[in-house]
């Protein structure tokens, strides 16, 4: 364990950052997963509401850090590919 002021101090950052980091990705596959079930309910009005939120969302914690923004962008790109070949 750390003894010193400042190893202490980079301890209890770094708690406090993985519980919101791990409170923001746990959001982020809830809004993923609901997404699709909405795509296999084919409410396509509800669809691309929630679309909108999920990707904003998404961007938002990857302008933030949290995840890679390539990551992002494959997430955003999966979701919406499949809500275009819904409503085709």
């Amino acid at each position: 364990m750390a003894t010193h002021k400042s190893a202490i101090k980079r301890v209890r950052q770094s708690e406090k950052r993985r519980q919101r980091n791990k409170a923001v990705m746990s959001t982020m596959k809830t809004m993923i997963k609901k997404a699709h079930s909405l795509m296999e309910g084919k409410e396509l009005q509800e669809v691309s509401s929630y679309l909108i939120k999920a990707t904003s969302y998404i961007d938002k914690i990857a302008n933030k850090g949290i995840i890679h923004k390539k990551k992002a962008s494959r997430l955003i790109s999966r979701i919406t590919i499949k809500a275009q070949k819904l409503a085709k």
